[in-house]
């Protein structure tokens, strides 16, 4: 199982590998990879930082773990593999960004395109079990992408975090508000999207702090 991570995430999430806490998640992960069926392929566990170099983040998204089912999840929250159907969630952001921003919705639900204009697409579990949601849950991940939050909003700023629902919203003691963007709602699954996701604004309203930052808007 060989899983890498892009270079200036390495030399900032070192001491994390280095942690005991690390060290059992990464027995756990490499165990269940060997007896049981695991989302995303292993290859793809740090799709999200391959994709986004910490220099480059502008946006991050928070989820809460991977989709469990097959050929869905490649490593980016909310994000599905080309030629998946869209699962209600992502549905829901699509029609949220169409009615904010005129964007079309789009064919695929692989959002690439996004982390690789500077949209970090952060689960904070970055592994599940097939058909078991939240089944890699309190096994350190959630710890791990704790301090990827804290090590951003160290170094940087001026970027737009982006949570939608409780679990999300947890993260945001983390982030310096002063100095960054923290935009939150309800989540945009079908049992809460009508209770504020639709209509938040959220992609108008970070693309209009990029610009305001000199930085160029996400093309969604």
């Amino acid at each position: 199982m060989e899983v890498k991570i892009e270079q200036s995430w390495n030399e900032r999430l070192q001491n994390e590998f280095d942690k005991p806490y690390f060290e059992q998640l990464t027995q756990f992960v490499r165990n269940e990879y060997q007896t049981q069926t695991i989302y995303p392929p292993a290859g793809l566990i740090f799709n999200a930082f391959n994709l986004c170099p910490f220099s480059k983040v502008k946006v991050v998204i928070i989820g809460q773990d991977p989709y469990h089912g097959v050929g869905q999840a490649h490593g980016l929250c909310f994000s599905v593999q080309d030629g998946v159907r869209f699962p209600p969630s992502l549905r829901n952001i699509f029609m949220e960004i169409n009615a904010d921003t005129g964007a079309p919705i789009p064919l695929s639900g692989n959002l690439t395109r996004w982390a690789e204009q500077g949209v970090l697409l952060l689960n904070a579990t970055l592994t599940v079990r097939a058909d078991q949601a939240g089944s890699h849950q309190k096994h350190g991940w959630e710890t791990f992408t704790d301090a990827v939050i804290r090590i951003l909003t160290a170094e940087r700023q001026n970027i737009v975090y982006i949570l939608w629902g409780a679990f999300a919203q947890q993260k945001a003691a983390m982030v310096n508000r002063a100095q960054n963007l923290v935009l939150e709602s309800v989540h945009p699954s079908p049992l809460s999207a009508s209770r504020g996701f639709f209509g938040n604004h959220h992609f108008s309203r970070a693309n209009q702090y990029l610009v305001e930052h000199g930085m160029k808007p996400i093309e969604w």
